[in-house]
């Protein structure tokens, strides 16, 4: 007997008249919360067989609540435990005011019962802690559930950031974006390489925020690059637009095509890569205008010609996507296409957007640099990219 045993006893003879609760869910939430209650496997195992041994589905003061297997027939649902195994984990229970015994005159446990059958009285175990403490074990399994999600949220964060950085400094690389991206690799390696494999909530939150601080300067780097090299394809842009004239455009459209609706082709004069827009960064952006292309795009001619195909896909009249090549430039305007294939299932009418977007960029109020980061960062820099 110790005062833990008796403060047990005590709350037990406190239950409230008419209380029941489901005993399997309560034996449930002792499961989730046994970190919180301070109970291992083992001896919840056997818990679940002196549950099995009380009669009814739910617990109930009226019902009584003392259970009086003997250790043989404990042990047979207990997978076979050995007796002195089952004694310790019985004595755990004890202790931890799951359970409470009650013992007979000689220590045996059985039931007395009356003329007509029924138990009198019964000499066991007692499952009345279970229902005495039904509400604090259920808090301690929704805590348990609570700090489970939490990891789990920090673990995907964590996951999502990795991907990100990994994929964004590896294109940058690839297509010679300015930047410390050998130092920027080194700390993201560092960080990646000191998250323990098991850690909790508080464990992982300065590692996400180290994450998330080299992610944002991975895309302040490639902002301040696009924004650079968008603003030198405006001005050469509006230069190629002052000295062109409509009989010496940088590409044709075959009048029969035009009329009969059938996708059109332009034919560029020049095929080097436009500046300020990586190719490789394009299409980790917007990489299902790359299932449109028969023989994959290897360059910006491949590129441009498919987004020419493209739009006849999307509905875009020759003449709006025309008229946006000639405002935007050849490779802007493909690029808009495959940001616009990106987002179809967003947009009701995809000619009628080009269309807003070209009389924006007519009055110089449209970067595509925005749109492509954007698209870059819901698709290429989430769940399309894998490590």
């Amino acid at each position: 007997m110790t005062l833990a045993m008796l403060a047990a006893q005590k709350e037990a003879l406190e239950i409230p008249e008419g209380s029941a609760v489901d005993k399997w869910q309560v034996y449930r939430n002792l499961c989730e919360g046994k970190s919180i209650v301070g109970i291992g496997d083992r001896a919840l195992a056997v818990l679940n067989a002196l549950l099995s041994f009380y009669p009814d589905s739910e617990l109930s003061g009226e019902n009584g609540l003392i259970v009086f297997p003997s250790n043989a027939q404990l042990s047979l649902r207990a997978h076979g435990m050995a007796d002195a195994t089952l004694r310790r984990h019985l004595a755990a229970l004890v202790d931890c005011g799951l359970i409470t015994r009650r013992d007979s005159p000689n220590g045996k446990r059985y039931a007395r019962k009356d003329r007509g059958g029924d138990i009198e009285e019964a000499f066991g175990f007692s499952l009345a802690p279970l229902l005495a403490r039904a509400h604090e074990f259920a808090q301690a399994a929704e805590l348990v559930r609570a700090d489970n999600r939490a990891l789990r949220l920090m673990r995907e964060r964590i996951t999502l950031h990795r991907r990100d950085i990994h994929k964004l400094i590896e294109a940058a690389v690839e297509e010679d974006v300015p930047g410390d991206w050998g130092g920027l690799w080194r700390r993201f390696r560092a960080v990646v390489e000191a998250i323990p494999r098991r850690a909790t909530v508080a464990d992982l939150a300065p590692i996400v925020a180290d994450l998330a601080g080299i992610h944002e300067d991975v895309d302040k780097l490639l902002e301040v690059h696009m924004n650079s090299t968008n603003s030198s394809g405006n001005e050469s842009q509006s230069e190629r637009q002052r000295s062109n004239s409509n009989t010496d455009s940088i590409f044709e459209f075959e009048p029969a095509f035009e009329k009969s609706g059938a996708t059109v082709e332009p034919r560029t004069r020049e095929a080097e890569r436009p500046k300020g827009y990586p190719l490789g960064l394009v299409l980790k952006a917007c990489p299902e205008i790359v299932d449109y292309a028969l023989d994959g795009i290897g360059n910006w001619r491949d590129f441009m010609a498919t987004a020419a195909q493209v739009r006849g896909y999307l509905g875009v009249s020759p003449s709006a996507y025309e008229d946006a090549c000639h405002v935007m430039g050849q490779e802007v305007a493909a690029i808009v296409i495959a940001c616009i294939l990106q987002r179809a299932q967003h947009i009701n009418s995809a000619g009628g957007y080009l269309r807003a977007l070209t009389e924006k960029a007519r009055g110089g109020e449209f970067s595509v640099g925005p749109m492509l980061m954007a698209a870059l960062k819901a698709n290429g820099a989430t769940a399309r990219m894998t490590g």
